[in-house]
């Protein structure tokens, strides 16, 4: 019998995310290029006599174990789905800073519903269950796959990108809060052209030369709204990141350098400048893997 279950909740990174549109309800349509790190929170799941959440790790003062949690949110959307009942105790470690733009909290929920899904063992697959978690959210499928891939529509059409380089970056926070909803609004263009097409198997010079074409359509807006971000963007390129940009909707911004090694060693530089940040050396990852204790 599985004893428990852990699971790697990885950082989502959008190298790249233009707005192309806005659907007649409101939601806007994107088209985005997104890798997943070795940085991030890590789920553990377990049978219990009762359902249960602990939350540690130095990003935990800012979640509450209430039904408002995405983490519970996603357990109660499977037992629907699936009419499972068995309570479990569910730990998670919050290692990402909380709403920053890298898919803390959809990349914990798609965690446990990965894990609920070994545990139980329901008849019902992972692509049913990534079609049901965008109704918890549209960076959800993504954060189900967890893979290198291009995102288009509001999140649910995925492709997987095959043949991308592993990449070394900086992940840095400044610590401030934006509000998703409020960059959507404040766009001055909704309505901007697709990513251009990407060149198969690129090497990181052709990677980086081509994200030079593409943009992120939300961090001018962004910028404008919590100028920390333009800051934090600075630090990044003055460190000697082959390219800087922000990821998602901000405020966490990443740098792209040559290895890890030099990733480690600009990190140092901005966290010994800005000991308040958040900053992580990381690398982007294939796949994510469980590990299971029977």
């Amino acid at each position: 019998m599985i004893q428990f279950i852990s699971e790697h909740a990885p950082a989502k990174v959008n190298l790249a995310l233009h707005v192309t549109g806005r659907r007649a309800d409101g939601y806007h349509l994107l088209d985005t290029l997104v890798v997943f790190t070795e940085a991030g929170d890590r789920i553990r799941v377990r049978r219990a006599d009762r359902d249960t959440l602990d939350i540690s790790g130095p990003f935990s003062s800012g979640l509450e174990s209430d039904a408002d949690n995405l983490v519970l949110r996603a357990r109660d959307m499977l037992r629907r789905l699936t009419g499972t009942t068995i309570p479990v105790h569910i730990a998670l470690e919050k290692n990402l800073p909380i709403a920053s733009g890298i898919g803390g909290g959809s990349s914990d929920a798609a965690a446990i519903l990965r894990a609920l899904h070994c545990l139980w063992r329901p008849d019902v697959s992972l692509d049913e269950i990534a079609l049901e978690s965008l109704q918890l959210g549209a960076d959800l499928p993504m954060c189900m796959e967890a893979r290198p891939l291009i995102a288009r529509g509001i999140g649910d059409a995925i492709t997987h990108v095959e043949g991308l380089p592993a990449l070394a970056m900086v992940l840095v926070n400044p610590g401030v809060a934006v509000s998703t909803p409020a960059i959507f609004r404040a766009l001055a263009s909704r309505d901007n052209a697709p990513m251009p097409a990407l060149d198969p198997r690129p090497d990181f010079a052709g990677l980086v030369g081509w994200l030079a074409s593409t943009r992120n359509d939300l961090e001018d807006t962004a910028a404008s709204l919590a100028p920390p971000i333009a800051d934090t963007l600075q630090a990044l390129r003055h460190s000697g990141a082959a390219m800087a940009r922000m990821s998602g909707s901000g405020a966490t911004c990443f740098g792209l350098y040559a290895s890890l090694d030099e990733a480690r060693r600009a990190a140092e530089v901005i966290a010994s400048s800005e000991p308040s940040w958040y900053v992580q050396a990381t690398n982007t990852i294939e796949r994510v893997s469980a590990d299971v204790a029977t």
